[in-house]
């Protein structure tokens, strides 16, 4: 992905640069990420909640795009936005307000949970490859491949020569994708540990959060430390120029909703999908269509 783009001229508070400001590169460093910054933001949350809604129009149209040119014209272009992060770091709230704001039927949607015994039997990207999205679509991963490579390492569920091997695995899979005309906009919401406890107390304390509690998060939470670690490796061993990671502060909810979706815009204004043309003659349909 190249420069990023303003949101938009003349709000309270302007997106810019972003992408370069949150995108991994060389010598980055998880741990130096203050988790409730608001990088290439000036404004605040009524700020940004305002920014969030006025683009959802410029969102929903390019989606309207090139799902209609998938389906008139042959291409393959198509958006993959791969959500990872800790538990209750924000991937339900993304998918619900940004991917949420788009038409349903140009978005394809996939929760990855364990695998199952026929899912283990096959090489860990096996499952990954049915789930990509087809042309047209926005596809979204709440959590991944990376999975193999996180709680792989966390919970030693596989050899360390193993885990090794997926990494490269997972950087040629991914060049595969992109070759074939599918951005990958891979995004890392970023919560403190402190942050996370809060969020995980509220899930306990109310009656209508019960349902997403788990005594899991606790057994996960624990093992904090470890998965800053993994993280930190993960990113340095899979953000090439090609499928390039963002690392999202998401202690505060209303930056990272809006910060993913000037990313999934700027992806899909780099695609710059355009209507397509009709495939018969407008005026004689139309003088058909006048007669009847």
């Amino acid at each position: 992905m190249t420069g990023t783009r303003p949101l938009h001229d003349g709000g309270a508070g302007d997106l810019r640069d972003i992408g370069d400001l949150l995108r991994v590169g060389p010598g980055f460093r998880l741990a130096d990420v203050d988790t409730a910054s608001t990088p290439g933001y000036r404004g605040g949350k009524r700020d940004g909640a305002a920014d969030l809604a006025a683009g959802v129009d410029a969102l929903d149209d390019l989606q309207e795009r090139l799902f209609a040119r998938s389906r008139v014209q042959k291409t393959d272009a198509a958006v993959l936005l791969v959500l990872q992060a800790m538990d209750s770091a924000g991937k339900g709230g993304i998918v619900r307000h940004v991917v949420g704001a788009v038409d349903p039927q140009g978005v394809s949607l996939t929760a990855f949970k364990k695998p199952t015994d026929e899912e283990l039997a096959q090489d860990f990207l096996w499952r990954i490859e049915k789930r990509l999205p087809e042309p047209g679509f926005i596809g979204v991963f709440d959590r991944s491949h990376y999975e193999d490579v996180l709680v792989g390492r966390v919970r030693q569920l596989a050899p360390a020569a193993e885990i090794e091997r997926r990494y490269d695995a997972i950087n040629a899979f991914e060049e595969r994708v992109v070759t074939t005309g599918t951005r990958i906009v891979k995004v890392m919401l970023h919560i403190s540990a402190d942050e996370q406890k809060k969020r995980l107390t509220e899930r306990l304390d109310r009656a209508d959060k019960h349902w997403k509690f788990t005594p899991g998060d606790v057994d996960e939470r624990m093992l904090w430390p470890r998965y800053q670690h993994a993280y930190q490796v993960m990113f340095e061993r899979t953000s090439p120029a090609h499928a390039p990671w963002y690392v999202v502060p998401a202690d505060r909810k209303w930056y990272a909703r809006l910060a993913v979706q000037h990313l999934l815009r700027t992806a899909l204004e780099d695609i710059d999908p355009q209507w397509p043309a009709a495939t018969y003659d407008i005026a004689e349909q139309r003088a058909r269509l006048a007669a009847t």
